[in-house]
């Protein structure tokens, strides 16, 4: 299988050097120059979770690819997925499938792209959650920040020969959970990432946000209305490791309790493998903190909790805390807002005006 991942950021950087590494055929691309060009040079260098490590890595430009391509593994934002895929286009070939290698409800958008031009639709896409995590720091580095499975599906629900042998592949990097429902286990990274915006709202580490329990009881009624928006449209949202539905539907202070005990345990998940003596992490928040306070660029919140409320609104769901938490994202990003724990007092502030306070 010949895989070309468009997007070398952290997620598709990651698993091009493992996967590289192993020997498999894998072609790295991105529109950032600068950093095709040191990988090209220099190869990758990974630091991190896993040590300091090197990778030799195959990097083309995007204007060097040439087709017919096989594997298209998108690892871009999420609001630039269908111009990934619009630029290979050209360059698909009877067997061509791709694949949503990054957060957002991408899968349905790259389907239609894919009717519209005559290429197919659902039986070209697989859908993914990579729930390991990083940052691309400089051209040609990559910070590991922690560890964590992939799930991997055919948004047909079938397992296919193509299915099992990219989930081979991307175990070079880490364990690969496969999904005969996919679509559910995109919905549930996206309901849980609800928390992971909100912990954006300052510019603290994790566990000084999510960590601590008056803040992590306004994440969760956040959580708790994302839910209750998933449900409304019917769709039955999976578990993953960091993240179980259940926990999320609180009606008694005991219940309350468990759910914050779910939140301390991702919490510590994505802390356990981190050794500070070791490393000074760059990355200390989410993505859409590191796009925010480092890379001083829009976050990809529009594109994928955007949506969510969308979803929700469609269906007459209740998205009112989900809404004012991306309002403030945006406000943030338009220089509008200070990042800052005041942004905590406002929403729990709301929570309790409009009754969606955890028990």
């Amino acid at each position: 299988m010949k895989i070309t991942i468009i997007g070398a950021g952290a997620i598709g950087g990651l698993a091009g050097a493992y996967m590289s590494k192993m020997g498999h055929d894998v072609t790295l691309t991105d529109r950032w120059a600068e950093h095709i060009d040191a990988l090209k040079v220099g190869g990758l260098r990974v630091d991190g979770v896993r040590g300091e490590l090197h990778f030799e890595v195959k990097a083309l430009h995007p204007h060097e690819l040439t087709g017919p391509l096989d594997c298209v593994m998108i690892a871009t934002k999420s609001q630039h997925s269908l111009d990934a895929l619009e630029s290979v286009l050209p360059l698909f070939g009877p067997e061509t499938f791709v694949v949503s290698y990054q957060n957002g409800f991408n899968e349905p958008d790259l389907i239609a792209r894919l009717q519209q031009a005559g290429l197919g639709g659902a039986e070209r896409v697989m859908g993914s959650i990579p729930n390991y995590g990083g940052a691309l720091v400089d051209p040609g580095h990559i910070e590991f920040v922690h560890e964590g499975p992939i799930q991997l599906g055919e948004m047909t629900g079938e397992r296919t020969p193509r299915l099992l042998e990219l989930a081979r592949c991307l175990g070079a990097l880490t364990e690969v959970q496969l999904s005969d429902n996919i679509w559910g286990q995109i919905w549930a990274k996206e309901v849980y990432s609800a928390q992971v915006v909100f912990s954006a709202l300052v510019n603290a580490p994790v566990t000084e946000s999510l960590g601590q329990e008056r803040y992590a009881r306004v994440a969760g009624a956040v959580v708790r209305e994302a839910l209750e928006i998933a449900e409304a449209n019917g769709i039955q949202v999976e578990a993953f490791d960091f993240f179980d539905p259940a926990n999320y539907k609180p009606t008694t202070p005991s219940e309350t309790q468990k759910l914050l005990d779910n939140i301390q345990h991702a919490v510590w998940l994505l802390k356990k493998d981190q050794k500070p003596q070791a490393h000074s992490f760059k990355k200390k928040g989410s993505g859409i903190w590191w796009d925010i306070v480092y890379r001083n660029r829009p976050s990809e919140v529009r594109s994928s909790n955007g949506k969510l409320i969308a979803f929700g609104e469609r269906v007459g769901a209740d998205t009112r805390l989900n809404a004012r938490l991306c309002e403030m994202i945006y406000e943030i990003e338009d220089g509008q807002r200070e990042l800052g724990f005041h942004n905590y007092d406002e929403l729990e502030t709301y929570v309790n005006s409009i009754g969606k306070a955890l028990p």
